[in-house]
């Protein structure tokens, strides 16, 4: 990992937007940067809590390009501007959320809902002709069942994780 000035980080992460315009992927990571390069001490050295803190960026595209810079907190409004002009021309590479998928998966989990609110009859002989017709229905019954104890095992354990603790 290669630590950059801010300047020198803005210019590079320009290229590296560039040269993954058409195909590639970037990483950005921010972080509060609390280690200073020595052994970590677990005493409370500032009690009011005054002390800044430098903000740690960090790219990668997961190949060659590998940076980072430090940014100080009385930096960090200029750096921010700055930043946020190089991000907003990058972001009309995003891909479009796929409503039409989204759409297709509502629909079938409604069908699934409805086919489920459905009662399997169960009638015809049990021997004779159309007993394999009715074993389905028995077996399909059965299945039906089973799917609705475990859907509403599903939302009973659903709506215990919303209730807040008393």
């Amino acid at each position: 990992m290669q630590l950059v000035d801010n300047d020198t980080f803005l210019k590079q992460l320009t290229t590296l937007f560039e040269s993954t315009k058409d195909k590639g992927t970037v990483w950005l990571t921010h972080k509060r940067l609390t280690h200073d390069g020595e052994d970590a001490t677990m005493d409370d050295a500032d009690p009011d809590g005054e002390k800044e803190y430098p903000c740690l960026i960090r790219v990668t595209d997961g190949k060659k390009a590998n940076f980072s810079t430090h940014v100080v907190s009385s930096d960090l409004p200029k750096f921010h501007t700055a930043y946020g002009s190089l991000l907003k021309p990058s972001f009309t590479t995003l891909r479009k959320r796929d409503k039409k998928c989204e759409k297709l998966r509502a629909e079938q989990l409604a069908k699934r809902k409805q086919r489920m609110a459905e009662p399997v009859v169960v009638s015809g002989p049990k021997r004779g002709n159309g007993r394999r017709k009715w074993q389905r229905k028995v077996k399909a019954a059965i299945k039906q069942e089973q799917a609705k104890e475990r859907s509403a095992k599903w939302e009973d354990e659903g709506a215990k994780a919303q209730r807040p603790a008393p």
